[in-house]
């Protein structure tokens, strides 16, 4: 009875020990476990370097319109953190152009949680027309407003659960979000920009921008997280476009994959 007892015994401290283990793993920031897992491509940080120093000789429209760019800082913190949350909303799928326009509309409306919250999601809609998908925005705007002022007493979340938690808000997003409202990098605001060029440069192979973030997260040193997707962002719109990319006056072609492989091909013909 007493070997029984012992053995049972011994069951239960496996099975918390297991449980304990798990628990402790799952603690273990993602970003730690991601850092490990794979290894860099050959020649990214040259490549970075030279994309560094061209992004310095050129203004590109994320440097004068993205989020960070688009709040009255004279207003409280809480309200200019609200302000880069909705400039972000608006800007998926959208040029920073359209959406630096669209919160200029916003601000000279009162861009604070508590006149959203009193603003029709018609009015709302005419406010934001001019950016894509302003009737689906609209309605994620009108919902994250309330939640905010209900639960955070007008203010914004401060983590990225719980900024992932509001409605029409992705990873992209959240991750921007909190570098700009509460200076934290806790992962790459992956978009089109960022998801194309990573793939164009071989340094991730991949279908979606979140796919792309987890790669670029697998070996990105965590350094270079803040940063990729302003330099990414800007050298996608400026030189190293969707169609025609200026490879002929790019100081990278050398070190690019996807110049090289144009280059080969045409040799080929």
């Amino acid at each position: 009875m007493a070997s029984v007892k012992r053995k049972a015994a011994a069951v239960a401290a496996s099975a918390v020990s297991s449980k304990r283990a798990k628990v402790a793993a799952a603690a273990v920031p993602a970003a730690a476990a991601a850092a490990a897992a794979a290894e860099p491509p050959v020649g990214w940080k040259k490549m970075w370097a030279a994309i560094e120093k061209m992004r310095k000789q050129q203004i590109a429209p994320v440097d004068e319109m993205g989020c960070d760019k688009l709040t009255d800082k004279k207003m409280a913190p809480a309200v200019v953190r609200y302000q880069a949350l909705i400039g972000l909303m608006l800007s998926s799928q959208t040029r920073d152009q359209q959406t630096a326009a669209t919160m200029a509309i916003l601000r000279n409306h009162g861009l604070t949680p508590t006149n959203i919250a009193s603003t029709s999601e018609d009015e709302l809609k005419d406010l934001i027309k001019s950016v894509g998908f302003f009737n689906n925005k609209a309605k994620y705007i009108k919902h994250t407003t309330n939640i905010l002022l209900e639960e955070y007493n007008g203010d914004t979340p401060d983590t990225l659960k719980d900024v992932l938690k509001l409605p029409g808000v992705g990873p992209k997003m959240g991750h921007l979000f909190l570098q700009v409202a509460y200076n934290k990098t806790e992962g790459i605001g992956v978009d089109v920009h960022v998801h194309r060029l990573s793939n164009r440069y071989g340094w991730v192979n991949t279908k979606t921008p979140e796919q792309t973030r987890k790669a670029l997260e697998a070996w990105l040193p965590q350094s270079h997280w803040r940063g990729v997707n302003k330099l990414l962002v800007g050298f996608g719109q400026t030189v190293c476009t969707p169609r025609n990319p200026k490879c002929a006056s790019c100081g990278a072609k050398k070190l690019c994959a996807y110049y090289k492989k144009e280059a080969s091909d045409i040799e080929d013909l």
